[in-house]
């Protein structure tokens, strides 16, 4: 039997959450949004990468703020209702669960990809399949399952970095100061790169299920995004040394490239296999956070009704867990790669926009962090949204279209404003 409109189990400590986060954010842009990335900015990819941790950072602080005030699943999607009205919350959930079905099928296709590019659809699927199964079982198994996740995507990372060191192929004459461009594809490059920060969102959707989360979301958001943004400028810069801008641009799997360019290419398959776990881990953080934004608008009438339960006996929203796998495994079918995390950094850095937004409403006995912290964040989502790819913008626009009239088509059934 399902429990309808049951509330989730508080089970996760601080170590928990910070580990979510990095199993969300790790993967999700290192072994994938480097060579867009690079083929908008060239070198200064790395100041996109730069521009994204600061767009990144002010969200984070907003996020985490939010969280404190708002402890229950569903991330902005709660904020934007209480501080800025329902419609608003409505689209920063609509925004972050078709974003976010976007970045998965992205993910779904770099798994398959690095495993068997022919057969990467189904073997996608098979991932997408497998690691609802394991959040439908319990939160406290996608924290373990998590743990040795994250441990193996570091280990490959690490090895990466010390083989493109070692091997003698990376030098600064890789690089070049040339902006294919311009400033336009610096601020193009950031845009797509925010993908690679985005799992952090994660931290914020689990609110109904972390202990004493006033305190431990606030801290957990900013300590694993510290964490990434080390990770991926190392690992960013040692792969533009090892390939430079050109090359890293025109790979399918750049990290493995830049160890096979130098004397230790011995190592090239275990930083595969960490690509793979990386892409398995984004799917099992994710499709969590989808589904509980999914339980958050079901309950209040914004999705079909039927969506919000929780299961008796593993306390998660399994019927959202399965309708987000549904999702995702469509779009797998027809996606494209790059496509996907243009139109994905769109609606995340639309989610985030509406973050900012709330948290600027903030009064300051509510507040942990500057108020310009969030009126800068809100501004720069906007400025790198418009910068992506014409193709993101133009599918974005039609999100946030398809979403307002979507909202106004169901008003009948959406409960007293905030939910009450």
């Amino acid at each position: 039997m399902s429990a309808p409109g049951g509330h989730l189990a508080r089970r996760l400590s601080l170590t928990d959450a910070v580990v979510i986060g990095l199993g969300a954010m790790l993967g999700a842009g290192i072994f994938a949004a480097p060579a867009p990335a690079a083929a908008a900015a060239g070198s200064w990819m790395l100041a996109g990468l730069a521009l994204a941790g600061v767009v990144a950072f002010a969200n984070a602080t907003s996020s985490a703020q939010l969280a404190a005030l708002y402890p229950e699943a569903g991330g902005t999607y709660v904020y934007a209702r209480h501080r800025l009205g329902n419609f608003w919350g409505f689209l920063a959930g609509w925004s972050f669960v078709v974003g976010k079905t976007a970045s998965l099928s992205a993910m779904a296709l770099t798994f398959g990809s690095y495993i068997s590019p022919d057969l990467a659809r189904p073997i996608g699927i098979g991932a997408v399949v497998a690691m609802t199964t394991v959040n439908y079982l319990g939160v406290h198994k996608t924290v373990l399952l998590t743990k040795a996740i994250v441990t193996i995507v570091v280990a490959s990372l690490v090895t990466m970095v010390a083989a493109v060191a070692l091997g003698g192929s990376a030098g600064t004459d890789q690089l070049t100061a040339d902006m294919p461009s311009g400033v336009w594809g610096v601020l193009r490059s950031g845009g797509l790169m925010f993908f690679a920060f985005a799992g952090y969102a994660r931290l914020a959707t689990l609110g109904e299920e972390v202990r004493y989360p006033e305190v431990t979301i606030p801290r957990a958001i900013p300590l694993a995004l510290s964490i990434v943004v080390v990770v991926y400028a190392v690992v960013l810069s040692a792969a533009l040394l090892a390939l430079g801008p050109t090359a890293l641009a025109a790979s399918p799997a750049p990290l493995v490239d830049a160890v096979k360019a130098g004397d230790l290419a011995a190592v090239a398959p275990f930083v595969r296999i960490g690509a793979v776990v990386a892409a398995a881990g984004v799917l099992l953080s994710l499709l969590a956070g989808i589904s509980r934004t999914t339980l958050s608008m079901a309950r209040r009438r914004e999705l079909p009704t039927f969506l919000d339960a929780v299961h008796p006996r593993f306390g998660t929203p399994h019927r959202a867990e399965i309708a987000a796998a549904a999702m995702v495994i469509g779009v797998v079918c027809v996606a494209d790669l790059r496509e996907a995390i243009g139109f994905s950094s769109f609606a995340v850095l639309t989610y985030y926009g509406l973050a900012n937004a709330s948290a600027w409403t903030l009064a300051a006995g509510e507040r942990r962090w500057p108020r310009w912290f969030a009126g800068l964040g809100a501004a720069l989502c906007t400025l790198l949204a418009l910068t992506l790819p014409l193709v993101a913008v133009l599918g974005g626009i039609l999100l946030l279209v398809s979403g307002s009239l979507t909202w106004l088509a169901t008003r009948r059934w959406v409960t007293k404003p905030n939910g009450g």
